[in-house]
């Protein structure tokens, strides 16, 4: 089954913790850079975020094709356990 895509603020997190690591050497607790990083999300304009969402309509739309041909599969019975699955179950 494919894995839902992270939202804007993640991939935005992801850049956000390689500069501030960066920047902030002695920080290494992630709780303080969750929080730095909530804080500057909170003060961004939607232009400075729309990179971000863009990202993550990309991946959504990604992840709707690969769920609906999982759901295809599933359907003719194609991802159903093959033998060697079922040696385990046994």
């Amino acid at each position: 089954m494919p894995k839902k895509p992270p939202t804007a603020f993640f991939y935005f997190l992801e850049d956000f913790r390689k500069e501030f690591q960066e920047q902030n050497p002695d920080i290494k607790s992630m709780r303080d850079i969750g929080k730095a990083c909530g804080e500057k999300w909170k003060t961004m304009t939607y232009e400075e975020k729309v990179n971000y969402y863009d990202i993550t309509t990309e991946k959504r739309t990604e992840f709707d094709t690969s769920m609906a041909d999982y759901n295809k599969r599933k359907e003719i019975g194609k991802d159903e356990e093959t033998e060697d699955d079922s040696e385990y179950d046994e």
